[in-house]
């Protein structure tokens, strides 16, 4: 097991570069099967995530080539086998084998998937989507069998605007036959970065990043040159330690459209900032930070995936402030273990109040997935004494070099195994 160890209470100043974005990466892997050539995806982040899809393409017998934040995947020698349940459930977005299974081949077969326990996840939507477009859904013991002598176009309601099943629905039609509609489709960053991948192999997707996206078949898709788009999580996770502990703290790579929510709350407190057109700067705090309320939204509103680290700045606030979880039931794990570190925060239903500012001391924690970690890092680098945070392995799942990049800025934080 990986333990991150911090000794807190540095001032953090310097550069961060935000790397591609692990959402798109994980949906960019499997849509390049759909290729019958080659595709080069650039920008692409060394986390294990990234990993565990590359070890699926080898099952399939797909060629993968890996250079410094490059991938070239030829699928022409590809064969379509079952996702057996080791590698699929090494990751949530394995998933996305499924879509691009099914639109290639009009056949997938692959196990449940994985991922972090943040809540009940189930892929319902994706499934009625597959079925709405003429495949038959079988699922024996965790199994999943998708299959269809014929993909045809059709108009798709989503209950919910899923990330997940808006992709793998477009991934799913892009080669049916005649017009698939997405109405309520997810309005991600990520989305319209995959939907420009496809249409660059030459798919005809128009819409994306809107609440409707079209999709007209196509027969064949060919190969194609694509960068992945920073990581607007990653690049709030930055942000917000840098209001945290940084003094003059860049955080450099950055769409700073994509964290309008975040920005607007940060300045809402207090923090100032320095907006860039590609980047944003932290500039050191010298009033105390405002206290104030945060509701998460599908996107554009307030990121769930950045609740977690923004709740350790709540800590450090002045006052009352609240923090309401509309996506996730299990998004609220870390709360436990910031109170371990001294915060003051009570947790009722869907809502944890938070009172500040509070004295954090270093201690024991555990990265409960993937964000609870990051919340643990930014409580860490401000809680003084040193801190071990064990089941890293969720963090190494998200953010690439985290050990390095905060190193880099001035924080004391090693990685080691136990």
């Amino acid at each position: 097991m990986k333990v991150i160890e911090i000794e807190g209470g540095n001032k953090l100043s310097g550069t961060i570069r935000v790397s591609g974005a692990k959402n798109a990466t994980v949906a960019l892997i499997p849509a390049a099967i759909l290729t019958d050539e080659e595709a080069t995806i650039c920008n692409v982040p060394e986390i294990t995530d990234t990993d565990a899809l590359c070890d699926i393409l080898k099952l399939l017998n797909v060629n993968v080539n890996r250079s410094t934040e490059s991938l070239v995947i030829n699928p022409k020698d590809m064969q379509n086998t079952c996702i057996t349940e080791p590698y699929s459930k090494k990751l949530r977005a394995s998933y996305y084998f499924m879509g691009a299974l099914l639109g290639k081949y009009k056949r997938a077969e692959m196990y449940f998937p994985g991922g972090c326990s943040i809540g009940a996840r189930p892929i319902d939507l994706h499934l009625k989507g597959f079925e709405a477009l003429g495949a038959k859904v079988t699922n024996d013991k965790n199994k999943y069998i998708v299959e269809a002598e014929e993909l045809k176009g059709a108009n798709i309601y989503l209950d919910i605007a899923s990330v997940g099943a808006t992709i793998n629905i477009m991934l799913a039609a892009v080669r049916a036959k005649g017009t698939t509609v997405i109405d309520n489709a997810a309005k991600e960053p990520e989305i319209v970065n995959v939907a420009t991948f496809l249409n660059n192999m030459g798919a005809n997707i128009s819409g994306a990043g809107t609440s409707t996206i079209k999709i007209k078949g196509v027969d064949h898709l060919h190969k194609c040159f694509h960068e992945v788009i920073p990581d607007r999580i990653e690049a709030g996770t930055y942000i917000i330690i840098g209001a945290l502990c940084g003094t003059t703290l860049k955080i450099d790579n950055v769409i700073p459209e994509h964290i309008d929510s975040l920005v607007s709350k940060l300045e809402e407190m207090g923090v100032k900032l320095e907006i860039g057109a590609d980047y944003i700067t932290v500039l050191e705090r010298t009033n105390k930070l405002k206290s104030t309320n945060i509701k998460t939204a599908v996107y554009p509103g307030f990121p769930t995936d950045l609740q977690q680290p923004f709740t350790v700045l709540l800590t450090q606030a002045d006052g009352k402030s609240k923090v309401t979880e509309t996506i996730w039931e299990n998004r609220f794990m870390h709360i436990p273990y910031l109170k371990e570190l001294g915060a003051d925060i009570e947790v009722k239903n869907q809502t944890a109040t938070v009172i500040g500012p509070s004295d954090l001391k270093g201690s024991e924690v555990v990265a409960t997935d993937l964000r609870a970690g990051a919340a643990m890092v930014a409580a860490a680098l401000i809680a003084s004494g040193k801190t071990n945070i064990t089941n890293a392995e969720h963090i190494l799942r998200g953010y690439e070099q985290i050990v390095e990049k905060l190193s880099n800025v001035g924080a004391k934080i090693r990685i080691k195994e136990i």
